[in-house]
């Protein structure tokens, strides 16, 4: 089966059903004759804007999405969505989220350093995530950028 027709099978099932763990919607791709491993389905799950949202103390998949017409790439929608706070210091950015999202933005900033080369890494805890800059400069326009979206 091709990755975009597996994609789509994957959206629907998430949109009509309140899944909470990997293995579950193994089983109902598997249920509609996909199988796929679970290195592939997590790849398929960031590559979807896929996340865990928490409701009710349950916890569910769920696709990310803004009404803000700033956001213009994955990387500001995450921001959008989870972090509360940036400030920078030096080549530093610190960013606030909420409780367990830092890990979160983490690897989508991480899955950004091919495409930017102002973020060396990123050091993520359960709501504070350090990023490392190249330089001042960037940390500065970087801090800039995520306060632009924040703005709403």
């Amino acid at each position: 089966m091709k990755r975009d027709d597996r994609l789509e099978i994957i959206k629907e099932i998430v949109t009509n059903n309140k899944i909470s763990t990997q293995e579950e919607l193994q089983e109902l791709l598997l249920e509609r004759g996909v199988t796929v491993t679970q290195a592939t389905l997590s790849r398929d799950i960031r590559k979807l804007n896929i996340i865990k949202k928490r409701d009710k103390g349950e916890s569910f998949y769920s696709f990310l999405t803004s009404g803000n017409e700033k956001i213009n790439s994955d990387l500001h929608l995450y921001f959008y969505n989870f972090v509360l706070s940036a400030s920078c210091v030096g080549a530093l950015v610190v960013i606030r989220t909420k409780l367990g999202e830092a890990d979160l933005l983490a690897n989508a900033l991480d899955d950004e350093r091919d495409n930017r080369t102002d973020i060396l890494g990123t050091i993520a805890g359960a709501d504070t995530l350090l990023v490392i800059c190249a330089s001042e400069k960037d940390a500065t326009v970087l801090t800039g950028e995520i306060k632009y979206i924040l703005m709403g």
